[in-house]
């Protein structure tokens, strides 16, 4: 008897219905801290800076349904393109699925727990400050550097 892969492995994201695409998302709030960009070499840094519409204590959106009325410049993955992925975290479920790479043993889609994303060290929950306690111009202290492992 076969056992149809799970539609992350069996569909592309293109393919994908929303509610499918939307489960994709981990939750971990990573998506919603502030970036700089090397204006040289266009590489991304991530900043413990959160939107002012991210919660820090639980690391997920205050109005997700409104979000983009809230923050017109709120990212916005779908359709997902090269530039979006640079913004991405690496832990990304869309990121890694756009490079062919599958999802993480703590993703909720693999672990069945919702949880696991805050458990494997992933989740910006407790881990942030919001963006209207930190001016412009001083983001750079708040540099943070990912090892993809759920450590920092």
């Amino acid at each position: 008897m076969s056992v149809d892969p799970p539609f992350w492995e069996a569909l592309s994201l293109d393919e994908m219905n929303d509610q499918q695409w939307e489960s994709l998302c981990d939750g971990c709030g990573r998506c919603c801290l502030q970036k700089l960009e090397d204006e040289d070499t266009g590489e991304v840094w991530f900043t413990r800076v959160s939107c002012v519409q991210l919660d820090c204590s639980s690391g997920r959106c205050k109005d997700y349904g409104n979000r983009f009325s809230k923050v017109p410049d709120c990212l916005a993955v779908r359709p997902l393109t090269e530039q979006k992925i640079g913004w991405l975290p690496e832990s990304c479920a869309y990121r890694k699925l756009a490079q062919g790479e599958p999802l993480e043993k703590w993703h909720p889609l693999v672990s069945g727990n919702a949880e696991s994303v805050v458990k494997a060290g992933i989740s910006v929950a407790d881990r942030c400050v919001s963006e209207a306690e930190v001016p412009a111009e001083d983001y750079f202290h708040y540099l943070i550097y990912w090892d993809n492992t759920g450590g920092d």
